[in-house]
């Protein structure tokens, strides 16, 4: 199912000490924490699905998850750093080929989009399967994610060429979550952090739901008046929430998997 890129390596001129920073190196391990947290959490898919973050203070580098390690794999410094013509900067091996062609075009094209998780977890990628919204604004934990979604309704195989990670930027528009139909999720963020919060929640969302409608009785919407209130409470102070979500995440790890920080 997965496909390597077969791109190669920049040159080492390109490498430089911005690479090797403090915050770069915070970039690794928050990013880090991320993938072996989604493992535990049935987020993953194999050798499949990728996450990845601009580079702290550039735009046009991010670091991304290596072709053939399992998110639990994953370590700080075995994450790659790549530039959006498909090299590899920093780091051994290379990016996944969809993972490259889908992150690529998203962090080029969608500024924004500091943070961009991409994963085919259970719930989320069940209501992408099914006819309609994904989300029918029925559960609390989903009003968090109410006006922020987007849907791409045109399944169209693998993402191997930029064309169809243009596609699907263009599909998310100035949404935070796309729901690729017949396929998976994907979550943008302007920070790790954030991306990661919206990305446990929105499985969460995804679960109780599935459940609800697994009872076969009518799942009850909340009214939109209250949805779109509530929505703006739980957005009030939602990047703090976020940041201390992922240090406990970080907290939890280096008492029971700390070579994450590797």
């Amino acid at each position: 199912m997965a496909h390597e890129l077969t791109r190669p390596s920049a040159p080492a001129t390109l490498r430089n000490a911005r690479l090797d920073g403090e915050e770069v190196v915070q970039a690794r391990i928050d990013l880090a924490a991320c993938f072996r947290m989604a493992a535990r959490l049935g987020f993953e898919e194999g050798i499949c699905n990728h996450f990845s973050a601009l580079v702290p203070g550039t735009n046009d580098l991010f670091l991304v998850n290596p072709y053939g390690w399992a998110f639990r794999e994953i370590t700080a410094s075995r994450l790659l750093i790549c530039d959006f013509a498909g090299n590899v900067v920093a780091g051994e091996g290379r990016p996944e080929a969809t993972a490259f062609y889908i992150h690529a075009r998203l962090h080029a094209r969608m500024p924004r989009a500091t943070a961009a998780f991409h994963t085919h977890m259970p719930n989320a990628t069940a209501l992408s399967m099914t006819e309609g919204p994904p989300l029918v604004w029925a559960g609390q934990t989903a009003l968090k994610f109410y006006g922020r979604t987007a849907v791409d309704e045109d399944y169209n195989g693998l993402a191997l060429d930029e064309r169809e990670g243009d596609r699907i930027a263009a599909a998310m528009g100035e949404a935070d979550v796309v729901f690729l139909k017949n396929h998976g999720v994907m979550v943008v963020g302007p920070s790790i952090a954030e991306a990661w919060d919206d990305l446990y929640y929105l499985e969460r969302a995804a679960e109780v739901q599935v459940k609800a409608m697994s009872t076969g009785r009518p799942v009850r919407p909340v009214p939109e008046a209250v949805a779109a209130r509530t929505y703006a409470q739980m957005r009030d102070g939602d990047a703090e929430s976020a940041r201390l979500h992922l240090e406990s995440v970080k907290r939890v790890l280096a008492r029971e998997e700390p070579d994450f920080a590797a």
